[in-house]
C-alpha cells in the first residue's frame, strides 16, 4: 500500500472508530444488523452446484465441482473436500495478481473448516470403492467484488452451492457428466457469522472501512443442530470473556437468519 493509500486508510480508520465510540456506523446500519442479502442458487447452470451471494456491495460467486480420486490415507471410507479462493484484482484494489495470496488462503481455509468440522457433507456416501475410490468435491471460491466479510458471503455461498449440487453418474470407471446419480448428501448447515471489534463497539458483518479499521476479528460458525463448529480470530486486539458471550449469542441468532433465507434461495 503506497504512503497516500496508507494515509486515507488511518483518516478512514479514525472516522470509524469515532463512530463506534457514539454507537454509529458507516452505513447507519445497528450493531448486529446484517447488510442486505442476496443468494441465488444455481448461477451456473453448467457446473456440478454453484451459487452467487451478494452481501451489500460485497459479491462471491461459488462453483462445485466432482471427479473421482483416491481417499486420504487415515479417511479411506470418505469422500474428499478441497476449497479454493481467488481474489482478483478486478474485485478489489487492495487485491494484488499473482500466486494466492495470505488472505485467499486463509479466506479458504475458514470456510472449509466450518463445512468441514460441522460434518455437513456425508462423506461416507461419496465412497465408490473404499480405500481406492471415492468422490472429490472441490468448492472454488470467485471474490467478484469486495466491501467486507468476505468469510460469511463466501460461507453462504459455497453451503447454498453444496446445497444444489447433483452428484454425477459413474460407470465403466469413466465419469459421465451429463448424467447425475444423487443429490450430494447434505447433513448440516453450517453458517458462519462474522464480528469486528472497534473500540469497545462489537459490529456485525463489518464493511471494508469497518475491517480496515478493526482492533481484532472474530468469525463463528454454527450449524443448525445448534452447535458451534469453528471459529477463528482475526487482528491483534483482545476480545474479552463479555464479548465472546455476546458473540455466541448473536452468531446462533444471527446463524438461524441466514439458515433461513438459504432454505427461502433453495425453494
Amino acid at each position: 500500500m503506497n504512503r497516500e493509500n496508507e494515509t486515507l486508510w488511518t483518516l478512514k480508520s479514525e472516522y470509524v472508530h469515532r463512530l463506534a465510540s457514539q454507537g454509529l456506523r458507516v452505513d447507519n446500519r445497528g450493531a448486529f444488523d446484517y447488510r442486505e442479502i442476496y443468494i441465488e442458487p444455481n448461477y451456473v447452470t453448467r457446473s456440478a452446484g454453484s451459487a452467487l451471494v451478494k452481501l451489500g456491495n460485497t459479491t462471491v460467486l461459488a462453483g462445485i465441482s466432482m471427479d473421482v480420486g483416491q481417499p486420504f490415507p487415515d479417511t479411506p471410507n470418505e469422500g474428499v473436500i478441497m476449497t479454493g479462493a481467488e481474489l482478483v484484482p478486478l474485485a478489489s484494489p487492495t487485491f494484488e495478481p499473482g500466486p494466492p495470496s495470505e488472505d485467499a488462503i486463509e479466506l479458504a481455509r475458514v470456510v472449509d473448516r466450518g463445512i468441514r468440522e460441522s460434518k455437513a457433507i456425508d462423506l461416507e456416501k461419496l465412497v465408490i470403492e473404499e480405500g481406492e475410490k471415492v468422490w472429490m468435491v472441490f468448492i472454488d471460491l470467485h471474490i467478484l467484488d469486495y466491501d467486507g466479510n468476505l468469510f460469511d458471503a463466501s460461507t453462504l455461498a459455497a453451503i447454498t452451492a453444496l446445497l444444489n449440487t447433483k452428484v454425477p453418474k459413474y460407470e465403466d470407471d469413466k465419469v459421465i457428466r451429463n448424467e447425475t446419480s444423487m443429490d450430494l448428501p447434505i447433513r448440516r448447515i453450517p453458517v458462519e457469522t462474522t464480528f469486528a471489534k472497534i473500540g469497545n463497539a462489537i459490529l456485525l458483518d463489518p464493511v471494508l472501512e469497518e475491517e480496515m479499521a478493526a482492533d481484532a476479528r472474530l468469525t463463528i460458525a454454527t450449524t443448525d443442530d445448534g452447535y458451534i463448529c469453528a471459529a477463528q480470530k482475526g487482528g491483534s486486539g483482545a476480545i474479552t470473556a463479555e464479548d465472546i458471550e455476546t458473540i455466541i449469542d448473536k452468531a446462533f441468532e444471527k446463524g438461524d437468519y441466514l439458515r433461513d433465507l438459504i432454505n427461502k434461495a433453495k425453494g
